[in-house]
């Protein structure tokens, strides 16, 4: 489905991103895992087209993704869950659902989707007319997430969805996210920092280090693996 080919990205006279290549399957869950620094959210960026590569090439289902301006990307069906949540505050919880389907009109949510967004997320539908900024950290999560499915994406692209959230937290969204993958046909590429969590969820896992994959495998390989740790842990930039 969506296809990375040694994609470079450059900040200056420094690589953030140097020959960058995997894929993620038609209804394939992939997670990229490495500490701050390592280029997780660059690759983020390239995907969606707000920063530029020195080479390479993304291609999503079979069409060169380098020729289609960022809201061109979201109407093929790929939607992301940015890192910081980035909700609206001063709006509801479902104005900021609604927001969703906006960047996606052939695919506009209707009350099956608003209703397969409630049954995951149970809070938001209790929250329903509350504003978003009035909602704790993994609520706002919670609304991020919901947001993106809005527009019905075939692509879900998570961005460090456990970033400055408390452990229980946390493991209430990674369940949610798991349920989703398990019910439906969405493809999933998760960026994180928690690999234990991450590989707990995904059936391939890339290990990034210094803008670079270092190893990647299923779960089981990479927990155990001893390079896991150094590239967790390592020099990253």
């Amino acid at each position: 489905m969506l296809e990375l080919s040694n994609v470079s990205v450059r900040y200056g006279g420094l690589t953030a991103l140097s020959n960058v290549s995997f894929a993620v399957p038609q209804s394939g869950f992939v997670a990229l895992v490495g500490a701050n620094g390592a280029g997780k959210s660059t690759l983020f960026k390239a995907i969606c087209g707000t920063v530029p590569l020195a080479s390479g090439n993304i291609a999503y289902e079979g069409r060169d993704l380098i020729k289609l301006a960022t809201h061109d990307r979201a109407r093929l069906g790929i939607s992301h869950v940015p890192e910081g949540r980035r909700v609206f505050k001063s709006m509801t919880v479902v104005e900021n659902i609604e927001v969703g389907s906006y960047a996606s009109p052939s695919r506009r949510s209707d009350q099956a989707t608003l209703k397969m967004i409630f049954d995951l997320f149970p809070r938001l539908a209790e929250r329903r007319k509350q504003l978003a900024g009035t909602l704790s950290g993994g609520e706002q999560q919670m609304v991020a997430i919901a947001r993106a499915l809005a527009g019905k994406p075939r692509l879900l692209l998570l961005d460090e969805p456990s970033m400055g959230l408390a452990p229980a937290i946390v493991d209430e969204i990674f369940s949610c996210i798991r349920l989703l993958h398990k019910d439906t046909s969405l493809a999933v590429l998760l960026v994180e920092q928690r690999v234990g969590e991450a590989l707990e969820l995904c059936d391939t896992g890339h290990v990034l280090q210094s803008g670079e994959i270092r190893f990647s495998g299923k779960p089981e390989e990479l927990a155990s693996d001893g390079r896991m740790q150094h590239a967790y842990v390592g020099d990253n930039k």
